[in-house]
């Protein structure tokens, strides 16, 4: 058993395109259990990178995300999710929470939201014919897509979905300085706002939608205000920020690599694959998520992890573990084996993966049969990028057809 104390610093610095961090590539092969240095909070932590190393880390009931009140090492200033969300709760606490959501969820619903998302799609496909070519395929359909998608499913009224797409810009920057983490304070405070007065109008009359379901079990006492307004402000966050960018990621690696979309058209019972594939390779995790903490002493990869030590583990890294995938840098949409992580594992797993599935085969499937010819109007190296945010993307993608 090996117990190592030396510590590397990691602080994520942007990397071009779709390029995987060549720091968690080294970690991977070099240190795939090491001591690391992050820029927020005290101290040093654990950077798991391995597959198996990561799903043991996210199973084993001994490292908790209960981590409030503790000066965590962080890679921003602030956090990300409000105090009550369930991202920072343990099972049994963490399951009750998650059933309140969990239906809206399901296979069943998200089988009955096809109809209507492709109906929202083609709406959004003739804008985008419109206006071009060429075009922003971001800005027309990979961005409006899933906002609309995840209001109408959580009851955010329309004429307030472009305020959420502005505060979540905010919230999932990493910010450098105090006045930015202010700025992030505010919008978090009037995100719980903004849901404490659509659960109370819902309370009054409610509907077929999800804040209905959560103000309802807040009315019979499954959850308490405080987690309702944590949940559903994580829901409408990620619903849009995570499927924006992972989607335009897709469509930039299908336009980017030769033959894939082409791979896609002849085949177009291929989809699914591709998606799945896509969701592993792209390295949509942007640093290292949230840290759990270990509650006694746990070996993990051969190195002792002590009890109350910090432990953050990268998805990312894991689903590019070479004693997993075969050539995992290579993009295959017919590759066999075990099953990505890039939803995450264990009982924080995404309460919303069928979803966000269904919304990428959507968009795949539409863009290679709708635009035989599609292809970036402008050179790949000059297509901008977002910075300094959790979860990357392009900012536009120009397109022509």
């Amino acid at each position: 058993m090996a117990d190592l104390d030396s510590s590397r610093v990691y602080d994520c610095a942007d990397v071009p395109a779709l390029d995987f961090d060549p720091f968690l590539r080294e970690s991977l092969s070099r240190a795939p259990v090491s001591r690391i240095r992050v820029p927020h909070g005290d101290g040093d932590c654990w950077l798991v990178t391995r597959y198996d190393d990561v799903r043991f880390v996210t199973s084993d009931p001994r490292f908790s995300r209960d981590i409030l009140g503790r000066s965590a090492p962080r890679m921003t200033r602030h956090t990300i999710p409000l105090d009550r969300a369930v991202s920072y709760a343990d099972p049994p606490e963490h399951a009750r929470v998650r059933a309140v959501v969990a239906p809206a969820f399901s296979q069943r619903a998200v089988d009955r939201l096809r109809g209507p998302a492709q109906a929202l799609l083609d709406r959004l496909i003739h804008d985008l014919e419109g206006a071009g070519p060429p075009a922003d395929l971001v800005q027309y359909v990979i961005s409006p897509f899933p906002l609309e998608i995840i209001g109408e499913v959580l009851g955010v009224p329309a004429a307030d979905r472009p305020l959420w797409r502005e505060w979540t810009q905010v919230i999932f920057t990493r910010v450098h300085d105090e006045a930015a983490a202010a700025r992030v304070k505010r919008v978090k405070e009037s995100a719980r706002d903004y849901f404490r007065a659509l659960a109370a109008l819902r309370r009054v009359a409610p509907r077929d939608d999800l804040m209905s379901a959560m103000a309802a079990a807040v009315a019979a006492g499954r959850i308490d205000e405080d987690e309702l307004l944590a949940l559903a402000t994580l829901l409408q966050l990620n619903g849009w920020h995570a499927v924006r960018n992972n989607a335009a990621n897709m469509v930039y690696a299908l336009l980017t690599h030769e033959g894939l979309a082409d791979r896609l058209r002849e085949r177009p019972s291929l989809v699914p694959q591709a998606v799945e594939e896509l969701l592993r390779w792209v390295p949509h995790k942007h640093a290292i998520g949230q840290p759990r903490v270990a509650t006694e002493d746990v070996e993990v990869g051969g190195v002792l992890i002590r009890a109350g030590e910090f432990v953050y583990v990268s998805y990312v890294a894991a689903n590019r573990d070479e004693r997993v995938y075969d050539h995992p840098d290579r993009i295959d949409f017919e590759r066999r084996g075990p099953q990505h992580v890039a939803f995450g594992h264990g009982p924080h797993y995404c309460v919303a993966p069928m979803l966000a599935r269904m919304e990428a085969e959507l968009l795949l499937s539409n863009l290679v049969t709708r635009f035989p010819r599609l292809r970036l109007a402008v050179p790949a190296d000059e297509v901008s990028w977002q910075t300094d945010v959790v979860i990357r993307g392009p900012v536009g993608l120009p397109v022509a057809w």
